[in-house]
């Protein structure tokens, strides 16, 4: 069986069913640490906050897909900014002291971050601020749903552990990473074909 998943799924017409990565995602994520309550995930395209029933599915969700402030695509334009790799942003966000970044609009963010620069603001102070920013517009996001249980954090953000920190201390609990965190919609979907197979195949036996 094959399950599609993620934004581009209807682009997939070999695949037996669609489904939509926020049930991916609790699926998966459940999964991986039984008991969970809530999910997290910050993309690259948009941010949600998902909360689980006892079986893993999804109970409630809010999502922020309306501005790139608080996904990954803000994080890859602050590192065109400053001309840092991604991967060197989380090193130099966790050595900073984070600057307000004031603007809520990713453009006007962008904006505000190179007139900082041009006043002489550290990279790294600039780095830790839009990350302390994208962890506050989460821990917003989170607020609007039920959040009880431990909380696991999935997604291209969650493989930043100095991100990670920042998240955790801006929601005062723990987060939960796995261990391939962007892969967990997909571990989602392929339990979801495998619960297909199994239904199908008690089916045949009757």
């Amino acid at each position: 069986r094959i399950v599609a998943t993620g934004y581009g799924r209807i682009a997939l017409p070999f695949a037996h069913k669609t489904v939509t990565e926020i049930t991916c995602h609790a699926r998966g994520a459940s999964w991986l640490f039984p008991g969970s309550g809530v999910v997290l995930d910050i993309g690259g395209q948009d941010s949600k906050a998902v909360s689980l029933d006892e079986n893993g599915g999804v109970r409630d969700f809010v999502m922020n897909d309306k501005c790139a402030a608080g996904t990954g695509r803000f994080l890859q334009v602050l590192a065109g900014i400053l001309g840092m790799p991604l991967d060197e942003l989380g090193k130099a966000a966790a050595e900073g002291k984070p600057v307000p970044i004031s603007s809520m609009c990713a453009v006007f963010a962008e904006t505000e971050i190179v007139g900082l620069l041009a006043q002489g603001t550290p990279p790294a102070d600039l780095a830790a601020g839009v990350f302390v920013s994208i962890a506050r517009r989460m821990r917003g996001l989170a607020r609007r749903i039920s959040f009880t249980g431990q909380c696991v954090f999935t997604g291209g953000m969650a493989a930043s552990p100095a991100f990670c920190n920042f998240l955790s201390r801006e929601l005062e609990i723990p987060v939960r990473v796995p261990d391939e965190p962007q892969l967990t919609g997909a571990l989602g979907a392929a339990l979801l074909a495998a619960h297909q197979l199994e239904k199908q195949q008690c089916a045949w036996s009757i």
